[in-house]
Formats: C-alpha cells, sequence, structure tokens
C-alpha cells in the first residue's frame, strides 16, 4: 500500500498543492514555516476525523475556531483533500484508489461537502464511484467485490448519515465486502508520526504488553520485553546495529522489578554490572529507539518522522536514512522531514522534495524537476553538498 499524490487545496500553508509521484521513501526540507509539519497534520486530520467526526478534528488542529483555523489564511473557497494510494484489494494487480474528501461551513458548524471513493475495476476508462456522499446522504456500492462488467450494473444503496460532519468511510472501512474502503481506513488509522522524546523513554515504566514504539517513546522499555520475547532475532539484530554504531554498549535488557515497574538496563563492556537508563547519553537512547521503530516486524503502513538527526553524531545519519529506506522496501511507506545537509547527503534525487513559501503559502518543488540539481548529481554530486551551496531555490538552510 502506498499514497501516490497528496492535493491540498485551502489547507493552512498550503494555498493549492498536488505532490505527485510521491516514492516508497520521502524526504522534504525546507525553511521553517513552510509547512513540513503541517504536510503530517493532514494524516493525523484524517485519522481523527474517522476516529470522531469532522468538527472535532478540525478543533484539534485549529482549536476553538476550527474550520477558519485550517483554512487557508483569506481563502474563501472549502478545504479540499485528495489522496491517491495503490492499494491490493483483489484481483491480479494493484488499484488506484482516489479518494476526495471537500470539507466547508454551513451556519458556522463544518460539513463534509462531498466525499468520493473511486477506482478502476478494469485497465481502462473512467473510475467508477463506490461511494459518493454529500452533506450526509448518498450512495454506496454494494456489490464491489463482485464480478461487475460495467458500471451500470453497479447496485447502489443510499445511505443518511445521522451528522453531516460524519466520514461515510468510517463505517464502509469496517466491512470486507467494501476493499477499497477497508485499504483506506487501514491506512489511515495505522498512520504512525514518531514524535520521540529522550525524557519520556528513560523513566521506569508500569509493566504492559506493546508490540509498537509509542509516538514519544516512553515505551521503549514495554516494546524491548515484546521484542526479547516474541522476536529474539530482530532483538539480536536491534543490538547488533547498536553495538556497530555507539562505542562500548554490548547489551540492552528490559528487566521487570518486585514493584511490578519495567527499565532498561545497558551494558557496558568494560564495566562488570549495567547501568540503567536514566544514565545513558541522550544519542544512545535516541538511536536504540529509532532501531526499534525502523526495524518492527510489521511496519505501519505509513510512517512520518521529523527531524531525525536531532541528539545524533553526523556520521550516524547515513546509515539512519538507510534504515528509513529498508523499512519502506519491507512494506511501510516513510515521509521524513529534516534540517540536516548530513542526513540529505544519503538520499537520492527522486526521494527528495523542497518546500518553499511565496506571497504567504507554500510551493512543494520536486528534485528531480531542477535541471541543475539533476546534472549535479549525475556527476556524482550529493543533495546535502548541494544544499549547503544554496541550490534548492527557497530552501537554503542558512
Amino acid at each position: 500500500m502506498r499514497v501516490e499524490s497528496i492535493r491540498l487545496k485551502n489547507f493552512r500553508a498550503f494555498q493549492n498543492v498536488h505532490l505527485r509521484d510521491i516514492p516508497s521513501f520521502c524526504v522534504l526540507i525546507g525553511a521553517n514555516g513552510t509547512g513540513k509539519s503541517t504536510l503530517f497534520s493532514v494524516f493525523a486530520f484524517l485519522r481523527d476525523a474517522m476516529t470522531t467526526n469532522v468538527s472535532a478534528a478540525l478543533g484539534r488542529l485549529g482549536g476553538s475556531r476550527g474550520f477558519q483555523e485550517v483554512q487557508s489564511r483569506g481563502a474563501q473557497g472549502p478545504i479540499e483533500i485528495e489522496l491517491k494510494i495503490r492499494a491490493d484489494i483483489g484481483g491480479p494487480k494493484q488499484k488506484l484508489i482516489t479518494y476526495s474528501l471537500t470539507i466547508s461551513e454551513d451556519a458556522g458548524r463544518p460539513v463534509v461537502e462531498r466525499e468520493v471513493l473511486k477506482y478502476r475495476r478494469g485497465s481502462g476508462g473512467q473510475p467508477w464511484h463506490f461511494l459518493d456522499f454529500q452533506r450526509g446522504v448518498g450512495d454506496a456500492v454494494t456489490n464491489e467485490m463482485d464480478s461487475v462488467a460495467d458500471e451500470t450494473q453497479l447496485q447502489r444503496e443510499t445511505q443518511t448519515l445521522k451528522s453531516p460532519d460524519i466520514l461515510a468511510i468510517k463505517g464502509l472501512a469496517q466491512f470486507e465486502r467494501f476493499p477499497a474502503a477497508v485499504a483506506l481506513g487501514t491506512l489511515i488509522e495505522n498512520w504512525h508520526l514518531s514524535d520521540f522524546h529522550i525524557s519520556r523513554a528513560r523513566p521506569e515504566q508500569e509493566t504492559g504488553y506493546a508490540e509498537h514504539l509509542s509516538r514519544e517513546g516512553e515505551n521503549l522499555s514495554l516494546v524491548i520485553e515484546y521484542l526479547q520475547k516474541h522476536h529474539p532475532r530482530v532483538f539480536e539484530q536491534v543490538l547488533a546495529k547498536l553495538a556497530d554504531r555507539i562505542p562500548g554498549i554490548t547489551k540492552v535488557e528490559s528487566k521487570v522489578t518486585e514493584e511490578g515497574r519495567v527499565l532498561l538496563k545497558f551494558q557496558d563492556g568494560s564495566f562488570e554490572e549495567p547501568f540503567l537508563a536514566r544514565y545513558v547519553s541522550d544519542g544512545t537512547i535516541k538511536m536504540l529507539a529509532y532501531l526499534v521503530l525502523l526495524l518492527d516486524p510489521k511496519p505501519h503502513p505509513l510512517l512520518c518522522v521529523e527531524e531525525p538527526e536531532n541528539q545524533l553524531y553526523p556520521s550516524l545519519l547515513a546509515e539512519l536514512a538507510e534504515e528509513f529506506r529498508g523499512y519502506a522496501v519491507r512494506g511501510g511507506q516513510v515521509f521524513v522531514s529534516t534540517h540536516s545537509p548530513d542526513f540529505m547527503n544519503a538520499v537520492e534525487l527522486e526521494e527528495a522534495f523542497w518546500l518553499v513559501k511565496r506571497k504567504g503559502f507554500t510551493e512543494i518543488v520536486r528534485a528531480t524537476d531542477d535541471a541543475q540539481v539533476a546534472a549535479y548529481m549525475r556527476d556524482g554530486d550529493k543533495l546535502g553538498y548541494l544544499w549547503k551551496q544554496g541550490l534548492f531555490d527557497g530552501a537554503d538552510p542558512r
């Protein structure tokens, strides 16, 4: 499953942008305030809207003014979001699914102006609409999984939602007979933003169970314990890579105390007794957390990480970039934002995009579309060096 394009209109700094041909590993750079975090917040908004409703999701993003705060400054039209995802929903080939969502305001309350889910069943022709709702009323195809040769054979059922700010996709994604909705729902519900806080990972945790690292990493010791017990080979990989990158560290283990708390212990080969996470450097904790995240036996379908270079030694960033790329190859698409030229030196031309703010709104430039940058890369140069030289128009890190 992969997001191939994102189109945004009147969504904060993105007055009208279309990010096309998104690779499995997508790296975003740009000056502060250009909208890197905003792009990630699109996924957060959709997940919140799926969990609750559009009004609550807008409130979480924009506070009490919700719609007005999320809508681009000075814009008169609705907020528009369009995702194109490539997913396996049955048949010999993956399908390109288009999901479009238009949100407006009526009497001070957000409403879903229109919500459409469509894809082509065959190899050509126009996509068929399998879901089409406007202000809480619309049609859903009920024989989506059947062998239908012509659009006229589709059986549509009219439904009315209990509120015009509820997503129709929210309900359909729970039923296997709507495979496109299930694929989209899986992507949105399992999207993961890593906003790791070292201070949250150091303290002892109450005993529990965790398979995946949480957003802020407070459950790191629980995930270590899970990997030790259920995926020992993966855990050995984590330890081997950590020992290779952090001098002296030979062992990490998760221990349960008599009081029922879980703590992390580190072994330095120079000392007999292990020491607790509170005495380990920030960089060691950060690298351990990233290895646990990126070697996850069950990758998230979509992973977003902001500024992974913080607290890490510059020489480690090339290997970290390769770990992100490996995660994407195993099945989880990765978006990373960075301010580090060292990290960018490990990024391929087709993986890089930069954000530029002009006249108050953000534009997105694909590195492959810049002829000069592409020519330098063909000659063996690296993106980080080119960035530092000011060749990314509008994205100079200085």
